[in-house]
């Protein structure tokens, strides 16, 4: 039997014409954005990564306790918070800011 957090998340990859690993992309992208609109973080602060961060932490809990692997997760905990890091450090570096 499955648990209603799966089938939550079956739901909503049938409607989402995406994959599950590009749900987990565009989850960390949103969260970057909450943390830059609602809580008034500078794109430069590692502060904007923590709300990805504990919203993956917290979807892999879930899928952990239901029966799905170390692997699996650490795969989606990579997927939501890579995106997100790597724009906070490419703005920390500058890149985009040419003076």
């Amino acid at each position: 039997m499955q648990s209603d957090y799966q089938i939550f998340k079956l739901g909503w990859l049938a409607v989402l014409p995406l994959t599950k690993d590009a749900i987990h992309i565009y989850i960390g992208f949103v969260c970057l954005l909450v943390a830059l609109i609602l809580f008034r973080r500078s794109l430069t602060s590692y502060a904007a990564l923590v709300p990805g961060l504990l919203v993956s932490l917290a979807l892999e809990v879930l899928d952990l306790r239901d029966g799905f692997g170390w692997l699996a997760s650490l795969k989606d905990v990579v997927n939501t918070n890579l995106i997100p890091f790597v724009l906070v450090l490419l703005a920390r570096w500058k890149t985009f800011n040419v003076s």
